[in-house]
């Protein structure tokens, strides 16, 4: 019986790419494999007939012979001889999928970025508004200086790993399947250091201190990340090193509370000043101010003082500094107070409802609900 041409087979055209004839087959092998279809003995001849399609077309030589002089000009044994090497094709085609189930995936004899850190740095309120420099200290994985990142003793080199020729990845072959996982022997480096250096243990890489300056921009704000970049840790095998990001946490302040670029304080008054009107002195972040507190003043009346808040790092403008009023009871009386306040409250029983408008509400409200 002749045999099918192989475009037709992966279902693309003559002039189709590479990365159209990897997917092609990726979608016939998934659908077509043994796995998936036991006890098939067509999907089984499907998924064989798809694969020794690919393996011609996704070899550039075959290909062009087989486009010249069709099934004749290729090896009718090409890539399909024993062992793992019939293979080939289906984990090349495979291989970024099963080699990240696998522990597999690209060697690691390429470079690699290093690590990204985080530096959790707290500051006052005054610092984040005003903003400052801070130092910090920070461990981190460095090349060693003794083998530089090398792992070997001095005076002598890794050696090429026996096990996976210096790849860094094996191939494992089970049934039909290829599946391509990281050496065992050198974890996927590629080398084998048979004399460690002494200070690192052949790692390459030693734990230091380093001490930054961080510049903290004014008005950051709780949870803001400032990145210093190339602060990480050093990349491997000459690659780039990783960032450090300081996220800011703001200390709790006995004055003010944050939101946003307001600031919120509580503002506690006497029940004279309530009543009659008066002058304070409220705290701000950059010294006194006054506030006019009018007369028959209640508890949770909010004063805003504007501009007196914070200007945030993407703002064009302060936010304000709103004073919640807090009306506070007198304690620790002396008998004269006490006596002159049960004279006051006496005064005022015979016209609750002009004094005391909002307790009057109240009890109206209370007596209709029992009605």
């Amino acid at each position: 019986m002749s045999k099918r041409d192989f475009y037709e087979i992966l279902g693309v055209n003559r002039d189709a790419g590479d990365d159209e004839i990897k997917k092609a087959y990726r979608k016939l092998a998934m659908k077509y494999h043994p796995d998936r279809n036991p006890d098939s003995k067509e999907a089984e001849d499907k998924f064989k007939e798809a694969k020794e399609a690919y393996e011609i077309l996704s070899d550039a030589q075959k290909r062009q012979a087989y486009d010249q002089y069709g099934h004749a000009g290729v090896d009718p044994q090409a890539g399909m001889g024993g062992g793992g090497a019939g293979f080939g094709g289906f984990a090349d085609a495979f291989g970024d999928i099963f080699g990240d189930i696998f522990g597999g995936g690209r060697s690691r004899n390429g470079p690699y970025r290093g690590s990204d850190l985080r530096y959790n740095m707290e500051i006052s309120l005054e610092e984040a508004a005003r903003g400052c420099e801070k130092q910090i200290r920070i461990p981190s994985m460095d090349e060693c200086d003794t083998c530089h990142g090398t792992g070997a003793k001095p005076g002598t080199q890794p050696k090429t790993c026996t096990t996976c020729g210096g790849h860094g990845q094996v191939r494992m072959q089970q049934g039909f399947f290829s599946i391509q996982q990281t050496c065992p022997a050198c974890h996927g480096s590629g080398k084998v250091v048979s004399d460690p250096c002494r200070d690192c243990s052949g790692v390459g890489r030693v734990k230091k201190h380093k001490t930054l300056s961080v510049k903290i921009p004014a008005g950051v704000d709780e949870g803001d990340r400032i990145r210093l970049s190339g602060e990480g840790e050093h990349g491997q095998n000459g690659g780039p090193p990783g960032d450090l990001y300081v996220v800011i946490h703001l200390k709790q302040h006995t004055v003010f509370q944050r939101e946003g670029n307001d600031l919120h304080c509580e503002m506690p008054i006497s029940f004279a000043t309530a009543a009659l009107g008066g002058e304070i002195d409220i705290p701000t972040l950059d010294g006194k101010a006054k506030i006019k507190i009018t007369a028959e003043t209640q508890s949770g009346k909010i004063y805003r003082l504007r501009g007196k808040g914070i200007k945030g790092v993407r703002s064009s403008s302060h936010g304000d500094l709103l004073c919640h009023v807090v009306v506070e009871t007198p304690v620790n009386l002396t008998d004269r107070q006490k006596e002159l306040l049960r004279e006051f409250e006496q005064i005022g029983e015979g016209d609750t409802a002009k004094h005391n408008p909002r307790a009057k509400s109240w009890m109206d409200k209370v007596k209709e609900f029992f009605e």
